[in-house]
């Protein structure tokens, strides 16, 4: 009777240990079971179309749900009928950590650059990257279900500078 307890507390104990592991899907002793992504559960809220209409430009955000552990977005604003900016962003979850990985048209050879999420809650996400010049620090809020704020934070020319993108649920 002893080790037949003993065998239940290693099988839960490896259930446990095992179903933490960053894979889709685990088996331990023939039961399979499929990984939760707690940190890229908690950015759902990204999910949709986003964007900012203004007199001078339109920018939009399309963020849509690639597997169970990556998000995918692009982001593009243009003035009349010409992007003036393109971007690819993979939010991924690795290993229990989440990262917003971002190539950028035209810029940095567009080899992308990796941020670490830094802060989380139900309504907010800050990405960070020391290392990286402009931006070093990305912010997404939740105002609602439509509507988000994002920020990018970082030094251009020596100056700290800090630019906002309010942004509505679009159809």
């Amino acid at each position: 009777m002893k080790n037949k307890n003993v065998i239940v507390l290693i099988i839960a104990a490896l259930t446990i240990t095992f179903s933490c592991k960053n894979e889709s899907q685990i088996e331990v002793f023939g039961i399979k079971t499929k990984k939760k992504y707690l940190q890229l559960e908690k950015a759902k809220w990204f999910l949709g179309n986003w964007e900012n209409v203004t007199k001078e430009s339109v920018s939009r955000e399309v963020w849509k749900q690639q597997n169970d552990s990556t998000l995918i977005a692009e982001s593009f604003t243009t003035v009349e009928k010409d992007t003036v900016f393109y971007e690819k962003v993979n939010l991924l979850e690795r290993n229990d950590s989440l990262f917003y990985i971002v190539s950028v048209r035209n810029q940095n050879k567009e080899k992308p650059v990796s941020f670490y999420l830094t802060k989380s809650t139900d309504n907010q996400m800050i990405f960070e990257n020391p290392k990286h010049d402009f931006p070093n620090k990305i912010e997404y809020n939740k105002v609602g279900n439509d509507s988000i704020f994002a920020k990018i934070y970082g030094t251009d020319k020596g100056k700290e500078v800090a630019i906002d993108f309010p942004m509505k649920r679009s159809k």
